[in-house]
């Protein structure tokens, strides 16, 4: 089984909100997961971010790959270097 951690898309048309979950990646991108995370709303200025350090270091150490979007928020709240 291939985890990722990865953006669901939420929100209204031309209003995106994000949840950040871990799911398996023969799922479809809005379909099912196995946890949530965090959230990423990029409307706000500045992005509002808050992402569980501790339950994506746990997911990253048992092996789950982010997408690069997703990498690039951790790297911004600290959670990976």
């Amino acid at each position: 089984m291939a985890v990722k951690i990865r953006l669901k898309r939420m929100g209204a048309k031309k209003k995106p909100f994000y949840r950040v979950v871990v799911a398996d990646s023969r799922y479809p991108r809005d379909g099912r997961f196995i946890e949530e995370i965090g959230t990423y709303n990029p409307l706000t200025n500045p992005s509002e971010i808050k992402i569980d350090t501790e339950k994506a270091q746990k997911w990253l150490k048992n092996g789950a790959q982010p997408t690069d979007t997703v990498r690039s928020l951790l790297k911004k709240t600290g959670a990976i270097s």
